[in-house]
């Protein structure tokens, strides 16, 4: 839409802020008065800044654009014109008036110009004040950001040369800022690893991949004598307008964090032994398999023989006394040399090292240990003349032995063995070693600790799970519980059958969000609290709003629930859901329906309140109530899910506690990850 004057004279269209700005996003709304003080020039921005269209403006008073001043006070307009004219250029921010009566803070410039005519015209150009606070925010922040942050912070071209960067990075390079400027990466950042940080740069700039947290070994110009390694971070820059592409990043110093990793960056094949490490050790919260991890990681990249053994204390928070024997579990091993190795590693599972062993040199000076192995080793380290000989026999000629330490505890050793055909393991590779079990340690002592907690959770949930459900001659109750892979903690899914007067009975079924301990103990709180409210015969709807405000109470941010009242005197069916997968109930004839009115908002929400829905049950009808577990799986719609088991229900007419485990077997797979309830209910009709 281009700009108008009086005299419907056409002028150019509106004016924009330069391509990639913080202004790009401003609106700017162009107008010009005459020295009467008339509108004579209006262009598109003016019309959406203050509503009006040109031929509504045009020729009136520039007066009309703000409110009425006050008693003995000129209007805005007025001010606009006098101090453009005398003043040449003024900048000021004053309420304006919109067409639909609104009134708005404006940032206005104005300036006088020659008119086609030769008469001065003034020209003003207006941005709504909050949207011009916004970009002074942004400017300010950003500016402070550079100014002051300690973090290193970065900008370069495509090309991967320096654009803008911080004090703190150039500190950390020992150069100048504008030493930087223009010059390539890699003529600051000076690293050894064959060009890989220069191909992560570029996959970058190139792919725009982000990449965080990578760790890097390098020097610079500035400080040619100094190791570092760094955090680096790095993300693609937006395109935005005509601005060129690039390359944003943030760097931390870890130097001193990671001395370990400094050390590694001198020998490249430890550095790669250890991130091999960070990839492969830990991979699962399970003892056995992380021990077994760390011997694949070592042999034969480091090693040629490994074992990893756990103490056996007596007492977890008993002092390692040097005087004792030392019993351990030996739960992970592997060798590359030929036999009698592998007998020697593989062929003890608990291990007994007597009083003055070289284990007991190794816990004693707390840090990893060398020792070569000859007939005074070999006879201190085991009880067992055969032992003995075996490892004399083995080819190990020299083993590195570690303690296996997280969190102030001692979980056990690790030990690494050479053969006489490799290298003397050196400082660097004690280093090594005990960093490798360092890091070991850490995730069998998260594997113990999760364990641990894993199996309160169980424990817990099994002791709130009902062992054996209420029922009646009028229905009959098959359920089942399959709690997710052990790589999961356990969920929150329960369920109840209550007894009510009258012959009455409630099914319920529910979910709490979460996992662990704190789920499995919502869970229980729920249903306690349902069960006990059952059996005061509330409305369906008013026993969740009290499980609602239970929920609120006690802090369950998100919990879904499903509550049926059926009264087999009637063959009605009472339905409350609160935003669980609704049940479903096979007719005799086959036909597998919904029941409920809606799914509701789930517990913990509040404010919504529950209604109830009404079903007529047959007599011979199944009733279904399940968790999502049964119905969701990863990449798979869930109505894809729900179809496959209402077809599954309308198969089922022989005993239930046999359909409820062809269903089970059918719609869940042995790698789920979530808990599954299923529950399947017979309905009978009093006679």
């Amino acid at each position: 839409m281009p700009s108008e004057q009086a005299g419907g004279a056409g002028a150019a269209g509106p004016i924009r802020s330069e391509p990639g700005a913080l202004l790009e996003h401003v609106a700017v709304a162009v107008f010009g008065m005459d020295g009467d003080g008339r509108i004579r020039f209006w262009g598109p921005g003016a019309q959406g800044l203050f509503g009006h269209e040109a031929a509504d403006v045009l020729s009136r008073p520039a007066a009309a654009l703000f409110p009425e001043p006050s008693a003995g006070t000129p209007d805005s307009a007025a001010r606009l014109t006098e101090r453009a004219r005398t003043l040449g250029y003024w900048r000021v921010r004053l309420p304006a008036l919109h067409r639909d009566g609104s009134v708005f803070d404006c940032g206005f410039r104005v300036f006088p110009v020659a008119g086609s005519t030769g008469d001065p015209v003034i020209m003003g150009l207006a941005s709504r004040g909050d949207e011009l606070d916004r970009v002074k925010t942004n400017l300010a922040f950003l500016d402070a950001l550079f100014e002051t942050c300690p973090i290193g912070l970065v900008m370069l071209d495509q090309d991967l040369r320096y654009v803008h960067l911080n004090q703190a990075l150039a500190d950390m390079d020992g150069l100048p800022v504008a030493a930087h400027l223009g010059r390539a990466t890699d003529e600051i950042m000076l690293t050894s690893d064959d060009g890989e940080f220069q191909r992560m740069l570029r996959a970058v700039a190139d792919e725009g991949r982000p990449l965080v947290g990578a760790l890097v070994g390098m020097r610079t110009p500035g400080r040619p004598d100094r190791d570092q390694v760094r955090s680096v971070s790095l993300f693609p820059l937006s395109r935005a307008g005509e601005t060129r592409p690039g390359v944003g990043g943030l760097l931390v110093d870890v130097t001193d964090r990671e001395r370990a990793l400094l050390e590694a960056t001198a020998a490249r094949r430890r550095l790669a032994l250890l991130d091999r490490a960070a990839a492969r050790v830990g991979t699962s919260l399970d003892v056995d398999t992380t021990a077994r991890e760390l011997v694949e990681v070592a042999v034969p990249d480091f090693c040629d023989g490994c074992v990893v053994e756990l103490v056996e204390w007596m007492n977890p928070a008993e002092a390692f006394d040097p005087r004792l024997p030392l019993f351990t579990r030996r739960i992970a091993s592997g060798t590359v040399l030929p036999p009698p190795a592998p007998e020697l590693v593989a062929g003890l599972e608990r291990v007994e090292y007597p009083a003055g062993s070289g284990i007991h040199r190794m816990f004693a000076a707390g840090r990893p240990l060398c020792v070569r192995v000859d007939e005074e080793f070999a006879v201190g380290a085991t009880d067992r003349p055969g032992r003995a000989r075996l490892l004399l026999e083995s080819g190990l000629d020299r083993i590195v032995i570690a303690p296996l330490v997280a969190r102030g505890t001692v979980q056990g050793i690790a030990m690494f063995g050479r053969s006489s055909a490799r290298p003397d393991f050196t400082e660097q590779d004690l280093s090594l070693a005990g960093e490798l079990a360092s890091r070991a340690a850490l995730c069998l002592d998260n594997a113990r600790l999760y364990s641990r907690v894993q199996d309160i959770a169980l424990t817990l949930q099994r002791a709130l799970l009902p062992s054996a459900l209420a029922g009646s001659e009028h229905v009959a109750i098959a359920h089942r519980y399959l709690p997710g892979s052990r790589a999961t903690e356990v969920g929150g899914d329960w369920y109840d059958v209550i007894d009510l007067p009258g012959d009455r009975v409630a099914l319920v079924v529910g979910d709490v969000m979460g996992h662990g301990v704190p789920a499995a103990a919502s869970m229980g709180r729920l249903r306690i609290t349902a069960k006990a409210l059952a059996r005061h015969g509330p409305e369906p709807e008013r026993l969740l709003g009290e499980l609602d405000a239970c929920a609120r109470e006690s802090g369950i941010e998100l919990a879904t629930c499903v509550y049926v009242e059926y009264d087999p005197r009637t063959g009605r069916a009472r339905i409350a859901n609160a935003g669980h997968p609704p049940p479903l109930v096979r007719r005799p004839d086959g036909t597998v329906e919904t029941l409920g009115g809606g799914l509701g908002v789930p517990l913990g929400v509040g404010g919504v309140p529950f209604r109830t829905a009404c079903a007529h049950l047959p007599d011979g009808a199944v009733l279904a109530l399940y968790t999502d577990g049964l119905v969701e799986a990863r990449g798979q719609d869930i109505e894809a899910g729900l179809d496959a088991l209402r077809e599954r229900l309308a198969a089922v007419e022989g005993p239930l506690e046999e359909e409820v485990d062809r269903v089970l077997s059918a719609l869940v797979p042995d790698a789920a990850t979530d808990d599954t309830v299923l529950l399947l209910a017979r309905i009978r009709h009093a006679r």
